[in-house]
């Protein structure tokens, strides 16, 4: 039989540990749209009726599929979903950066960012270091019209380098006052890399994160950029532990956390990553 103490005592560390546990506000949590690409591509309207159906609120784009910018944000206001951010391709931001400044102003975008950085064969330093000057010039452009740049993270930028990793020259060459990061976890993960520790290392860089689950038989310590989209599962299943990686993206100030999920069973798996990370506390 427990004493009256030690009941009491349980009790209050229950309490204690219950008042204390963070979680993601709902408004953070959001889905990247690309994870739907095959059903915009046929039916846009109904794929933003089966978004506005998931609960979601906060998007990112990668692209308007054929319609305007103006037509496609008036599709999301329609449904109560708000473009946080969108990706561009890197030769936008080489080329127009005030073209990427226009189109992100009528989606109502916060952020514009850039997911691939074009290279032939292994990335070297001589790509990272002119991708970095074309993210410093595009990311002042970006600044002086309200909008933030990010550079999202893709696995091959981890290639060894000197002490570290090319990815460290990007972080090394960029303005922070310019340039920020989006974590994807699964891309982190992939080349072999600690999540937590590059969150805790560049703390003050990270705005954005994806997160998506990763198969427990799905190979790591490669640099390629490039895995079968069935390695893609729901949040919280799979060999990837979110829970401290939620817990130090909130400390690092990551913003917003955007499910992407690029497997075939997306549509399924999409509301099973949504309770997750509503559930989720650490």
């Amino acid at each position: 039989m427990k004493s009256i103490l030690q009941v009491a005592l349980a009790c209050f560390i229950f309490l204690q540990t219950n008042l204390h546990a963070a979680s993601l506000e709902n408004s953070q949590i959001g889905l990247q749209l690309y994870s739907l690409r095959n059903q915009f591509q046929t039916n846009v309207s109904g794929t933003l009726d089966l978004v506005k159906n998931f609960g979601v609120h906060s998007v990112e784009l990668a692209g308007t599929y054929n319609r305007s910018p103006e037509e496609f944000r008036t599709n999301l206001a329609a449904r109560g979903l708000n473009a946080i951010s969108g990706h561009f391709a890197f030769e936008r931001f080489r080329d127009d950066p005030e073209g990427v400044v226009r189109e992100a102003k009528i989606l109502g975008l916060k952020y514009a960012g850039c997911a691939w950085i074009p290279h032939t064969g292994v990335f070297d330093e001589k790509s990272a270091r002119a991708a970095a000057a074309v993210f410093n010039h595009a990311g002042e452009v970006l600044a002086k019209n309200g909008l933030k740049f990010f550079y999202h993270t893709h696995g091959y930028e981890f290639q060894t380098f000197q002490d570290g990793t090319l990815f460290d020259v990007l972080m090394r060459e960029t303005d922070p006052k310019f340039v920020n990061f989006e974590m994807d976890v699964f891309w982190v993960v992939h080349p072999g890399q600690n999540p937590v520790q590059l969150l805790k290392k560049y703390s003050s860089r990270w705005c954005l994160m994806h997160v998506k689950g990763m198969r427990e038989s799905t190979p790591t310590g490669l640099l390629t950029g490039s895995s079968d989209v069935t390695n893609d599962v729901a949040v919280g299943t799979g060999k990837i532990n979110y829970l401290p990686i939620l817990a130090a993206g909130k400390k690092a100030g990551v913003k917003f956390f955007f499910i992407e999920d690029e497997s075939p069973s997306s549509v399924q798996q999409i509301p099973q990553s949504l309770d997750f990370l509503h559930a989720a506390k650490w």
